[in-house]
């Protein structure tokens, strides 16, 4: 009966997404014809006109683009993604991945079809969904075996033309990786994410590049090339691309998502309350400029770093909390609330007492939280008297 549940709403998600899904034929000067496209508008695109989404690119996308666009639904109905435009770009007839994604066994490059296809996704394609769309800057790349090493000329560029590079079971080109190791380490203007995966259902061969490819990029350290490794033994090279998947949304949408049990203990824990005031802001400044999405810091983000607030240097920084808060809600008793607790702790009991009463107007819900709110209100009031 749970499997049966699960396919059905494995259905009810494709249904929703196909009718969101446009077919599109591109004429590329490039490749001298036309090409299928698959693209995927989120339905909150036509709402807000404002709004400005990622974008991926698909290749494969005979097989890769339903399974792309069912976990970006998926993850943005989590709010653990933002929502992204997906184009999915038509490979597998009349052999054309291989002639896309051959490469010259000298050197390890895109050569002859390849160079043009190269040409084609990095000019016209991105070209086209830029004056066609509102987009951010924000572009991932990805693909599996021979159109997953593919993906890595975008990255091997003096400027990446992806900020994110999704490698399932890739068929290195022989000097790829040592390609990649240079441009990581060197790369600074904007922040990169790079995902591999692998496992025992590959050739030896296979598996050994991808091994080795890991053994040069894992030690790299350059905080602007984020990099995560999955090994799936014990898969299949059909179920690892699900597996795959999933785990690379995860890993390069993480700082969109509200803030972890792992984020916190690693880089919020021993911060300052100034520091970590700061690290929600920037958190959302991030988000905003590399997702195009214009999100208020989440409550359950600034429940996060309270205790930080409060405990640390005596509630000093609780008045700044509380005015940050009041800018991103003006509604809420939340901003009240520290306020207040900023006064209460600095024995200013009539000012507490202005600032809960101000929050205690505001509260809605149900009567037990106003009654809840209200105890702060009882409390300073029998210091006041």
């Amino acid at each position: 009966m749970k499997k049966f549940t699960i396919i059905l709403a494995l259905l009810f998600c494709v249904s929703v997404f196909a009718q969101k899904t446009i077919s599109h034929r591109l004429d590329s000067y490039e490749l001298g014809e036309s090409r299928n496209l698959k693209i995927y508008v989120p339905p909150s695109y036509e709402q807000d006109s404002s709004r400005y989404y990622p974008i991926a690119v698909v290749l494969d996308a005979e097989y890769l683009f339903d399974l792309y666009v069912g976990n970006s639904v998926l993850f943005s109905k989590k709010d653990k993604a933002p929502e992204q435009i997906i184009i999915g770009i038509d490979q597998n007839y009349k052999d054309k991945r291989y002639e896309d994604c051959a490469y010259d066994k000298v050197n390890s490059l895109p050569s002859g079809k390849s160079d043009e296809f190269y040409r084609f996704v990095r000019g016209e394609l991105l070209d086209y969904m830029e004056e066609n769309y509102r987009v951010s800057p924000f572009k991932t790349i990805v693909g599996n075996t021979l159109t997953a090493n593919f993906t890595n000329y975008f990255f091997i560029e003096d400027i990446p033309g992806f900020s994110a590079f999704i490698n399932i079971n890739p068929y290195f080109a022989p000097d790829v990786p040592t390609m990649l190791q240079k441009n990581a380490t060197e790369v600074q203007r904007n922040s990169y994410y790079y995902y591999l995966s692998s496992g025992d259902y590959l050739s030896e061969k296979k598996l050994n590049a991808i091994t080795t490819a890991n053994s040069i990029l894992a030690p790299i350290e350059n905080e602007k090339f984020n990099y995560k490794y999955d090994n799936f033994d014990g898969s299949t090279s059909i179920s690892s691309i699900g597996q795959s998947l999933s785990s690379a949304f995860a890993f390069i949408f993480e700082i969109y998502s509200s803030i972890s049990k792992e984020e916190f203990d690693t880089k919020i824990k021993d911060l300052s309350p100034a520091d970590a005031i700061a690290y929600l802001e920037n958190k959302y400044v991030e988000i905003e400029y590399q997702f195009g999405s214009n999100l208020n810091i989440r409550e359950r983000d600034i429940y996060a770093i309270e205790s930080i607030v409060i405990d640390k240097e005596n509630g000093e920084y609780l008045r700044d909390f509380g005015e940050m808060i009041y800018k991103l809600y003006p509604e809420s008793p939340l901003s009240d609330y520290y306020i207040g607790l900023d006064y209460e702790m600095r024995g200013k009991y009539k000012r507490a007492l202005e600032a809960y009463k101000e929050g205690y107007m505001k509260v809605e819900g149900s009567p037990e939280d106003a009654e809840n709110f209200y105890k702060n209100v009882e409390r300073v009031s029998a210091k006041v008297n």
